[in-house]
């Protein structure tokens, strides 16, 4: 019979997660490139890992809804589901009656589509 030990397990679990981590360095990249090149790969994976513990906060675990979760904290800021000034972000993430994280995210991805696109008074 085949054990796999505490240690063997916690192996495994972090070399996904940096696959993972790789798999949505790589998408940011590829959609913010001039932003990812003027933070540097360390910073970039550093702001993919926040975002992945972010998510799970939010019970979001999905790879590709995670992934959308950490694109929304890339373009909207770290934290944004707790600013006071996106407070539409933290009412989705907390709306018990969207029963799926596949809906909550995409609510989330379609109201931060909305903010982005609304017109700016003078700051």
């Amino acid at each position: 019979m085949l054990m796999i030990r505490k240690l063997q397990k916690e192996a495994l679990v972090r070399a996904s997660l940096e696959r993972f981590v790789d798999v949505v360095a790589v998408h940011l990249r590829q959609h913010f490139p001039l932003e990812c090149r003027a933070m540097g790969e360390p910073l970039v994976r550093e702001k993919v890992r926040q975002g992945i513990a972010s998510a799970s906060r939010h019970d979001v675990r999905i790879q590709q809804d995670v992934c959308r979760y950490v694109v929304l904290a890339f373009v909207l800021g770290d934290g944004f589901d707790a600013d006071p000034k996106l407070p539409w972000a933290g009412e989705i993430l907390r709306d018990e009656s969207i029963k799926s994280q596949t809906s909550r995210i995409h609510h989330l991805y379609r109201r931060a589509q909305e903010h982005l696109r609304a017109p700016r008074g003078p700051a």
